[in-house]
């Protein structure tokens, strides 16, 4: 078949199957209505068998992509309170993983990485994963201005893995990714200022044909390519629900090819059905079998 990718079998597997329950602290936006941030990356984690704790850094009703909404942005104390609580369970040593995506203020990217600190002295195997939520091609910066600065010289040296979309892995690298070639080379620039893994979560270079979107993966120094078909729609919220199944599947399986293997499979198998359906907003519930048994997989080429 084309593009590296094969139908599964309609067999099921179970809940579970991709390894032990792990305890994920996600700090990120929440809508009340619809799915970004925590409201798409909680579920696909949580349908894995593992737990989540959500904290989430905005309160909306909506993502801002309809143009109005309402709701609040909460500040960084806020988020160090409920981290306190978390901690007064004595539950910390427990936590596998710190999980980051769209900040609001810099204040608030602070205390996450206070946060992070926090875990890590807790339990030293913690792995810290930031979406350097920042903005995306065709829109430019959409954050608040200094979260670029911030994520570059602060949250970025401090991740163990960061997972940008092309528009934030040229912002990174100061480089422009026009080619596959310029792509390695940026992801390696990202990779030097301190993340063991880089996941970039879409990519058209020339070499990607007209009717495809990359993904790309770099862990020490090898690098992989993934292929999918394009869509046609753009859903909000599914860069949030990859870099939570990437990042996952990490702990798992402690390599990097193969999580990308794994996110991209369930996340191509949710837009799909997103697609399918009509759907303005990505179907995190309704195509929740895609999250544990894909409907295509996809494999990886190094590059």
């Amino acid at each position: 078949m084309p593009l590296h990718m094969r139908a599964r079998s309609k067999a099921r597997r179970p809940q579970g199957s991709f390894g032990s329950a792990m305890n994920i602290l996600s700090i990120q936006s929440h809508v009340t209505y619809g799915h970004v941030g925590n409201a798409s990356a909680t579920f696909p984690m949580q349908r894995l068998g593992h737990e989540v704790w959500p904290v989430n850094t905005v309160q909306f009703s909506n993502h801002t992509g309809y143009g109005s909404w309402t709701g609040r942005v909460l500040d960084g104390q806020a988020i160090e309170e409920l981290v306190d609580g978390i901690a007064d369970r004595g539950v910390l040593p427990n936590c596998d993983g710190v999980l980051s995506g769209y900040m609001g203020s810099a204040d608030i990217g602070q205390a996450i990485l206070s946060c992070v600190a926090r875990v890590r002295g807790a339990n030293s195997s913690a792995l810290y994963c930031c979406d350097p939520v920042i903005g995306d091609v065709g829109r430019g910066v959409f954050v608040r201005p200094g979260i670029p600065d911030f994520m570059r010289e602060h949250a970025v040296p401090a991740a163990d893995i960061v997972t940008p979309n092309q528009f934030e892995l040229d912002l990174l690298s100061g480089r422009t990714t026009a080619t596959e070639a310029d792509a390695k080379a940026a992801l390696a620039a990202v990779q030097a200022m301190g993340p063991r893994v880089v996941m970039v979560t879409s990519l058209v270079t020339e070499e990607t044909p007209a009717d495809a979107v990359d993904l790309m993966a770099g862990e020490g120094g090898d690098v992989w390519r993934l292929r999918t078909p394009k869509l046609g729609i753009s859903a909000s919220g599914a860069g949030d629900a990859i870099a939570a199944l990437f990042f996952v599947h990490y702990l798992a399986t402690r390599s990097a090819r193969s999580a990308l293997e794994r996110a991209a499979s369930s996340v191509y198998g949710l837009l799909k059905r997103t697609e399918e359906a009509g759907s303005r907003e990505i179907l995190i519930v309704g195509a929740q079998d895609e999250f544990v048994a894909p409907t295509w997989t996809f494999t990886t080429e190094p590059v």
